[in-house]
């Protein structure tokens, strides 16, 4: 569920919760609206028109809900970076070809650009109010940009820089908003628990029948590392663009439900445990046990509780699925892979790789700017886009917020900080291997570092108040 504005009573009958969810109603009106019209074009094998009306009216619902319904429009956000490449797939397949590079893919990028009225709201007090990271981070991307402009077209560098800003830009509206921080925290941990059922359910949809728009969107796109387009031969993906951001987003939402109390946790990790091993993804994989090791020694011990619980319905729901066929053959193949990269072919190729650039990049002193040559490893896309200062000021900025988040202990007993934690732990681990900064993989890192350095700030201001 996006997660309304409102919170709805304890004794509150289920019609009465409902109600309350559904409010503001205009807001949620125009998000229904919104929904059956894209719905209706893709039956209507009117797919082809969503390339422009898409991402033009998510904006608009977007901007709407900025003014008037801010929760929604966090929850709106997050659940356009869930769905969106599905729904480009069904646009595809049901509007008669195949678009490369798809507008539709813009949505989540145009709705979190809309958070910029929060930085220019905020700019002449954000270095009083502890905001000096992000302003760096703003300094670096900007760098890039300017950078880039010598190198390459303008249009192309202003859709790099969107890849860039918007997650920085989505991390510091939660951050600037961190008196409302209780909200937006139940915000966020509703979207993720509704997120991986939906996406769980689907991944395993997915990898049991390869569905026809899914079969049609892999042959097109020639993605290798997908998979083949057939069942049982998918590497999951479900309703994302690639396994890789979709590991990296379940397994954000995978230790999510570790602090949640909702009542869907247990089927949300039954699907999303599965589909997660499914996606094949072990860097995805590491990053998640990463997590889960820091959780386990937060000391908090209803989280640790949750824990002891979330593994033994991994025990009883999950493991023995993945004993069985279909899954056992795919998923214990890739997990044997883990003791044995030295013959891993995928492995030795980006070893390969980072041994053949690292030179080159370490020597880039000034970068050649954002929107050039992309790359599996965080370093050397960093190395190459910003530069040694870019990096100075992008990863600075980074680097004074992990500071706040892992060695402040204003928050020490609120079990969300510790899921923030593991979070970012889950993301900073994969730097070598993946991109966990941009995209999909980089709205989870920086939401997620700016909500848990608001919690922060919201438990000071409460601490000092009493």
């Amino acid at each position: 569920m996006l997660a309304s504005d409102q919170n709805s009573g304890s004794t509150a009958s289920p019609l009465k919760k409902l109600q309350q969810l559904m409010q503001p109603a205009t807001a949620w009106a125009l998000i229904l609206g919104f929904v059956l019209f894209v719905a209706l074009a893709i039956i209507g094998d009117a797919g082809k028109i969503l390339n422009v009306v898409f991402p033009a009216g998510a904006l608009a619902v977007g901007a709407f809900l900025y003014f008037r319904a801010p929760l929604l429009y966090v929850g709106f956000n997050w659940w356009l970076w869930f769905l969106t490449p599905l729904i480009r797939r069904f646009a595809d397949y049901r509007g008669g070809g195949f678009t490369d590079p798809s507008p539709i893919l813009l949505a989540p990028y145009l709705v979190g650009l809309v958070s910029l009225l929060t930085l220019l709201k905020h700019l002449p007090k954000t270095y009083r109010q502890g905001g000096m990271p992000f302003l760096m981070a703003f300094a670096g991307i900007l760098y890039g940009f300017l950078v880039g402009l010598i190198y390459r077209k303008p249009n192309i560098v202003g859709i790099a820089l969107i890849d860039w800003l918007v997650p920085v830009l989505m991390g510091f509206h939660l951050f600037a908003n961190w008196r409302d921080y209780p909200k937006y925290r139940q915000n966020l941990e509703r979207v993720f628990v509704w997120g991986v059922l939906v996406m769980g359910a689907y991944g395993v949809f997915q990898f049991l029948v390869a569905p026809e728009w899914d079969k049609f969107w892999l042959t097109n796109a020639a993605i290798k590392s997908a998979g083949l387009p057939e069942p049982l031969g998918i590497r999951v993906w479900s309703t994302l663009n690639s396994p890789e951001p979709f590991a990296a987003v379940m397994a954000a939402g995978l230790l999510v439900l570790f602090g949640s109390q909702s009542i869907m946790r247990l089927p949300a990790s039954i699907v999303g445990y599965l589909a997660f091993l499914l996606s094949l993804v072990r860097a995805g994989w590491v990053g998640w046990l990463v997590g889960l090791v820091s959780l386990a020694s937060s000391g908090r011990p209803k989280l640790q509780f949750r824990l002891i619980l979330t593994v033994l319905v991994m025990a009883v729901g999950v493991v023995p699925l993945t004993t069985i066929e279909p899954f056992s053959d795919v998923i214990n193949e890739r997990v044997a892979s883990l003791s044995d990269v030295e013959n891993d072919g995928s492995a030795n190729i980006r070893k390969a790789t980072f041994a053949r650039l690292i030179d080159d990049a370490l020597a880039s002193y000034l970068g050649e700017g954002i929107g050039g040559m992309t790359h599996d490893s965080a370093i050397l896309m960093s190395l190459f886009n910003l530069g040694w200062l870019g990096i100075f000021f992008y990863y600075g900025g980074m680097l004074l917020l992990l500071f706040k988040l892992f060695y402040q202990t204003e928050g020490r007993l609120d079990p969300f900080v510790g899921v923030a934690r593991a979070v970012v732990l889950s993301a900073l681990i994969r730097f070598a291997v993946n991109v966990p900064m941009l995209e999909s993989s980089g709205a989870v890192l920086w939401v997620f570092l700016g909500l848990g350095v608001a919690a922060l700030k919201h438990h000071q201001a409460r601490s000092t108040q009493t």
